[in-house]
């Protein structure tokens, strides 16, 4: 893929604060149009202060000029005319605001009006009560002039208010159109850094885990952005690289276990060889006195001894040789006899090891590494009970989904893995009643390196690797210890069919 024309991770976050840089300008621009909506709103309210002012003022010149008809006092008269004066002067002073909620020919009308309203009370009080006809005239007069400066007063009044209440309404649907808008554009580009950078990076971040866990399969690239394709690579060079010197471990430790064994199979070569020598010599010197069954017998013997030691030799560079895995189906209880005999020199004379294995099971399995994982756990209790003391080792075929009695391996002790089979399985147990592990080692034991061995005795690969072959033939591998009381591990199996034993 062409690394211009290839998506980058880097380039989407870049993206997503684009788009939170967006989101930011759209509230500056919506914090700024309710600033300037809200300073609108003011004028607005300052306005309708005006305007009921004025509404106000006509309602008390009727008021006064009320008062003024029936009681006949001079101060009514003065408070009418005052009142109308200031509703003059508040026309005057905010004519050009006014204007906006009525045309200007109303607002000058609604001045002329005040101003002929004045004059009609003035001509009343020269009047008097001289001319009772012109008294009644200008009476309705002046009570026509007073409601027709009330009713326009009270419709700019009522403008006002409506032009405030839509100004509101529409304020407040665009502050809260605008609230959802960001609200979802939010949503959108937190999602979208979701799914584009977060979930390859917590895919990531799951992979990196199972790796701690001893997982060692290869990583599949959950992006296409150069960098993560570029982790994925690094990460998958890294498992390549973890795998092929956990296998150079193996093949050390396994140099390791050889020396353990070439004792025993030394004295084990001994028997048959010092027979052949014997048998020859025999042939040797008596090769005239003996008659041709007597020789075919001796001759009998050789051949024995020698196929013996071909089977020990054979079986030390089967163990020996670093072979792929082939599953084949094996005999539990002679493997474990074969185990036990590569052991013979290193096992004290005061240790007993019992075997309660039945002679039919059977199960698929690479018969070298098995043997490998069997002969460090015997080992490692032999070392841990020195002297003296018992092993037992037993093995029984299961049904987990049909036996209440199979141990739990999620449960206590350093545990590692479900063991969840549709089948068979077989549980193995090699326990000892040496000095026991305590509780704050239990969980490291089966840790690459881990060892309370001194300086020099070992590099604490023995149980790792044991667990490493378990989990490659399926199973799982827990321990259980009780400082004092000795330690049991529980291995489990899968048994498979013969048909699929090979697959």
């Amino acid at each position: 893929m062409n690394m211009k024309l290839q998506s980058s991770l880097r380039q989407k976050i870049t993206l997503g604060y684009l788009g939170y840089y967006v989101m930011a300008l759209l509230i500056v621009a919506l914090s700024l149009f309710t600033f300037l909506e809200l300073r609108l709103i003011d004028n607005k309210v300052t306005l309708g202060e005006h305007i009921s002012e004025l509404f106000d003022a006509t309602l008390e010149i009727r008021r006064f000029e009320k008062n003024y008809f029936l009681y006949r006092q001079e101060a009514d008269l003065q408070e009418s005319k005052r009142y109308a004066v200031k509703a003059i002067d508040l026309i005057e002073s905010n004519a050009a605001d006014f204007a906006k909620l009525v045309s200007a020919s109303r607002i000058s009308a609604l001045q002329n009006d005040i101003r002929a309203y004045l004059a009609l009370m003035d001509e009343y009080a020269g009047t008097g009560t001289k001319d009772a006809v012109q008294t009644e005239l200008l009476d309705a007069q002046i009570r026509q002039a007073g409601k027709d400066v009330v009713t326009v007063a009270e419709e700019i009044a009522g403008t006002e208010r409506r032009k405030i209440r839509a100004t509101l309404d529409r304020f407040r649907l665009i502050l809260l159109s605008s609230i959802v808008l960001i609200s979802l554009l939010l949503i959108a580009v937190g999602w979208a850094l979701s799914r584009m950078v977060a979930r390859p990076l917590k895919h990531m971040d799951s992979c990196v885990e199972a790796v701690s866990s001893g997982s060692l399969d290869r990583i599949a690239t959950p992006s296409e952005d150069r960098e993560i394709i570029s982790i994925t690579q690094a990460f998958n060079h890294m498992l390549d690289e973890l795998e092929l010197r956990q296998k150079m471990l193996l093949r050390s430790e396994k140099l390791a276990s050889l020396g353990t064994m070439l004792a025993g199979v030394a004295h084990e070569l001994n028997n048959p060889l010092s027979n052949t020598f014997l048998t020859t010599q025999i042939l040797l010197e008596e090769v005239e006195e003996n008659d041709a069954a007597r020789r075919k017998e001796l001759l009998q013997q050789v051949e024995e001894q020698t196929v013996r030691a071909r089977n020990i030799v054979r079986d030390l560079l089967d163990f020996a040789r670093d072979k792929p895995v082939n599953r084949k189906n094996v005999l539990l209880a002679p493997l474990f006899d074969e185990v036990i005999l590569f052991l013979r020199r290193e096992t004290a004379s005061d240790v007993r090891i019992v075997t309660e294995i039945a002679a039919d099971i059977e199960l698929p399995a690479d018969r070298q590494r098995l043997e490998q994982a069997f002969l460090n756990l015997i080992k490692n209790a032999l070392e841990a009970m020195g002297e003296t003391g018992e092993i037992r080792i037993s093995a029984v075929r299961r049904d987990p989904s049909r036996d209440s009695a199979v141990p739990r391996f999620d449960e206590g002790g350093k545990s590692l893995g479900k063991c969840s089979f549709d089948g068979d399985v077989v549980d193995i147990e090699i326990s000892d009643n040496g000095p026991g592990i305590p509780a704050e080692i239990l969980p490291r034991i089966f840790d690459p390196f881990f060892t309370t061995k001194d300086v020099g005795r070992g590099m604490g690969l023995g149980l790792f690797i044991a667990y490493g072959i378990i989990e490659e033939h399926g199973g799982c591998i827990s321990a259980e210890s009780e400082v004092g009381r000795g330690t049991a591990f529980h291995i489990r199996l899968p048994l498979e069919r013969v048909g699929e034993a090979n697959t």
